[in-house]
């Protein structure tokens, strides 16, 4: 029976590149070779060719790195770090880009959760369940919405299966404990073929975990010295319990408080599939609860503590530890018709509704309640290759129905619609490639309730904005080698703000910040340009791509230095901008025989940005390097690496430099029952040296470390 590979981000017209996907460890895959190997491309990812810059990973590797949150899994990937809150919530980071400028999907369409409005909120994806994951880089991205100005990540499960099991069952078992967090997870999933058309399916997982232990003090050098000035300083003026506080803070080593992480999910789905396409549904629940590490200095009271006035009441307010209790529950459809022959080869539909609803809680006390109600969709008709020249047309929609509510409800009610036609045109000659992508968007945001100006003095007003968007993307590749293209990509994207950028004015419990949007913003438009060369030559794979993006009022946040609620001041503003890096990897086969491979390989990354009237953009990661040495024979395989993390002294006026670190893991896996098994055991270590590291792009990188030395056990059986 010939070998089936999922190939996710195999670039169709150039099979040479489509070997040359990324690993999660951030080595290369080796070259696909065998002549019986079908090559089978994935929905969402098979049309781009020369405007994307990719990589995929499997899910070995998914449960090599796995972590609670998506963010922290793909942090090897090359131009990808994360926004790391806390163990709870975690985003992925693009380019030095996150948060509206970062698409999080799940089979193509959005994860209609609330994960890009704010640093602390949770994306509803579960590694644990995760098929593979898809990264999406550069301007091809905005076929996904202009919301993928930076990228897109895209997380693929089998909850709609997409073939029948061959036996007519397939199982898997997955489980994985982890040392630093006392982490215990279980997951599993059943496909069941009811008949030779139709397939069942069921999933679910749970992972707990207490809270983290880290390399060092848990604040960094100059939070302490504040802490120490203020313990000093309360000591002076009698209070010594306030003294004794700021030095307990101070103090804090070995383990990061309230960062325990508690998450079940749930899924069920089916499918009918023949030749001549397929059509299925599902339904999802992801629940989970996490801890909001504390932020020193922010001592929030609360409406009701500013009416005690100074007293033990107020205090104790202040001091209750922050959690998030969220829930969502979602139902998706996909379907896929095959049309026989003609113009068309096939017309792809994804929908997707999420009822989603997380509350903030200081101590037992409920804050805030978010509650956000989404649907979203796709159609796409997808054009035959014709001599060379082949494409997709689609149509996106989404709507969002956003209430919080609380007396630190700190963006109003609030509804955004946005509707897109989008295209992508590719046309190949020869060694010569060219690809025209171009989307439409309209985008309304509109709130009743908008507050203008700062607590008491604030007018309500409602008010509706309308946005029409219009993006552009072109790119050409030339084939210099068999196996090598370089190539140039040009693109001019617009994005609409968002509810939160434009409507927040209040208090927000988990971020520890009082937050203020402009509710008169222009839309956002960046020109960008990327070069690059990918390919191989001999045992070596690489790929290299470097850019540049010019923004025109870049929405970015930053603290003011005035003071809310008894909070900082956190305002969005609009400025011109400038981002530039480059990505590279490579990977060497150093010794390959029958029964040995042995391979060097090496990632690094870097941006810089800047904004034109305030200097550094915050939270921009550093230079980074990673190298790492792998050997592989029969069903073992071996790897030590090493990641190497540049300081961050160009900072934002309201950042603190970040410390560069030095990250030694190593992991060993085993399949025991052949290479071509998909049971597996994973032995891993990460941080060996048990380090005090820290990602200069998390909101809470001063007082949030990473994880400390973490030894690892992962497996998974499949039948």
């Amino acid at each position: 029976m010939k070998k089936i590979i999922f190939v996710a981000l195999g670039l169709l017209a150039s099979p040479a590149l489509a070997e040359n996907d990324a690993d999660a460890d951030g080595s290369l895959n080796h070259p696909i070779e065998d002549d019986e190997t079908i090559i089978v491309t994935a929905d969402y990812v098979s049309e781009f060719d020369i405007l994307a810059g990719t990589s995929v990973i499997a899910r070995d590797n998914i449960l090599r790195s796995m972590q609670p949150q998506l963010g922290d899994v793909l942090t090897k990937q090359p131009g990808v770090s994360a926004t790391s809150f806390g163990p709870g919530a975690s985003r992925p980071v693009l380019r030095g880009l996150q948060g509206e400028r970062v698409r999080v999907l799940t089979d193509g369409i959005g994860t209609l959760d609330v994960s890009n409005t704010s640093a602390d909120h949770a994306v509803t994806i579960d590694p644990l369940t995760t098929d593979r994951i898809e990264i999406f880089r550069g301007p091809a991205a905005l076929l996904f919405g202009s919301q993928a100005i930076g990228g897109a990540v895209n997380a693929i499960d089998r909850r709609i299966p997409r073939e029948v099991p061959e036996n007519g069952f397939h199982v898997d078992l997955l489980g994985n404990y982890g040392s630093a967090f006392d982490e215990a997870s279980i997951g599993g999933a059943l496909e069941v073929a009811l008949s030779d058309q139709f397939v069942v399916h069921i999933d679910g997982s749970y992972r707990d975990t207490g809270d983290v232990e880290v390399g060092d003090f848990v604040l960094t050098p100059a939070l302490r010295a504040q802490q120490l000035e203020v313990a000093a300083e309360e000591q002076e003026e009698g209070n010594l319990d306030e003294a004794a506080e700021a030095l307990e803070l101070a103090g804090l080593r070995g383990q990061l408080p309230n960062s325990f992480t508690e998450t079940y999910t749930f899924g069920t789905g089916f499918a009918l599939i023949n030749e001549r396409g397929s059509l299925g549904a599902s339904i999802s629940l992801y629940d989970t609860r996490y801890g909001i590490p504390a932020r020193p200095g922010a001592e929030h009271h609360g409406e009701e503590g500013e009416e005690e006035g100074e007293g033990e009441g107020e205090g104790e307010e202040g001091e209750a530890p922050v959690s998030i209790d969220l829930r969502q529950w979602r139902a998706d459809l996909r379907g896929e018709i095959f049309t026989g022959g003609g113009f068309l080869e096939s017309v792809r539909f994804r929908a997707g509704y999420s009822n989603y609803e997380h509350t903030e809680f200081e101590g037992d006390e409920v804050g805030t309640v978010f509650d956000s109600e989404g649907f979203e969709a796709r159609l796409e008709f997808v054009q035959a290759d014709r001599d060379g020249w082949r494409g997709v047309t689609g149509f996106q929609g989404l709507t969002r129905d956003f209430v919080a509510t609380g007396a630190e409800a700190f963006v109003p009610p609030n509804v955004t619609d946005q509707y897109g036609l989008f295209t992508l045109q590719e046309f190949q000659w020869d060694k010569v490639g060219l690809e025209l992508s171009a989307r439409f968007e309209k985008t309304d945001v509109q709130s009743n309730s908008v507050a203008i100006g700062l607590e008491e003095a604030a007018v309500i007003v409602p008010i509706d904005r309308n946005f029409n968007a219009f993006s552009v993307a072109a790119g050409t590749s030339y084939s210099i080698a068999p196996d090598v293209r370089i190539g140039i990509n040009a693109s001019r994207v617009e994005r609409a703000p968002s509810a939160e950028e434009l409507f927040s004015n209040g208090p927000h419990v988990a971020t520890q910040a009082f937050e203020i949007g402009n509710p008169f913003f222009d839309k956002e438009t960046s020109l960008g340009l990327e070069a690059y060369v990918r390919g191989k030559s001999g045992p070596a794979r690489f790929q290299l791509a470097a850019y540049h993006n010019w923004f025109d009022d870049f929405i970015y946040e930053i603290e003011t230095g005035g003071e809310a609620d008894g909070l900082p001041i956190f305002q969005f503003f609009q400025s011109d901008a400038r981002y530039w890096g480059f990505e590279a990897q490579v990977a060497v086969d150093v010794v390959q025989s029958d029964n040995v491979t042995v391979t060097v390989d090496a990632v690094a990354d870097y941006v810089r940005a800047t904004i034109e009237d305030d200097g550094p953009a915050p939270r921009i990661p550093p230079l980074r390097l990673l190298g790492g040495l792998e050997a592989s024979t029969g069903s073992l395989r071996g790897r030590a690496e090493i990641e190497w993390v540049d300081s961050q002294n160009r900072t934002s006026a309201f950042e603190l430099p970040t410390d560069g670190h030095t990250l030694v893991n190593a992991s060993f896996s085993w399949k025991p029952f052949g290479e071509e098994s998909e049971h597996i055991l994973i032995l891993s270590a990460d941080n060996i040296f048990d380090v005090d590291a820290r990602r200069h792009a998390s909101f809470t990188k001063d007082f949030v470390p990473l994880t400390g030395r973490n030894f690892k056990v992962s497996a998974r059986i499949s039948f």
